[in-house]
C-alpha cells in the first residue's frame, strides 16, 4: 500500500492558476507484495520525487491536487474499470508508463 499525503499550498508556474492556493488530500494506491510490485513501488517513488505523480486541476473555481497520467490502483477489487484488481496487465502497463 502506498500513501501519498499532499498538503494545502500555492500552485507554481505551469499550474492552472500560478500563485493561487490549492486543496491537497490523501491518496492511497495498492501494489501486490511480490518482486514486480516492489520494483514498481521504487519506480513510483522516483516519479513522485520528480513531481510526475500528481497535477493541479481546476474544479468549479477551486484548484485541487489530482492524479497525473501515471495509473494507480486505488482499490483491491473492482477490476480495471474501477482502478482495482484483478488486472493482469497493470504492472506491465504502469512499468511502460514509468
Amino acid at each position: 500500500q502506498l500513501l501519498y499525503k499532499m498538503s494545502y499550498s500555492s500552485s507554481k508556474v505551469g499550474d492552472p492558476r500560478p500563485g493561487q492556493p490549492y486543496k491537497g488530500g490523501n491518496f492511497c494506491a495498492f501494489l501486490p507484495d511480490n518482486k514486480e510490485g516492489l520494483k514498481t513501488a521504487k519506480l513510483l517513488k522516483k516519479a513522485f520525487e520528480r513531481g510526475l505523480t500528481f497535477q493541479i486541476k481546476s474544479y468549479n473555481g477551486e484548484e485541487r491536487v489530482t492524479w497525473s497520467l501515471i495509473p494507480h490502483k486505488t482499490s483491491w477489487d473492482g477490476g480495471k474499470a474501477r482502478n482495482g484488481y484483478p488486472d493482469a496487465q497493470y504492472l506491465r502497463e504502469v512499468g511502460t508508463v514509468l
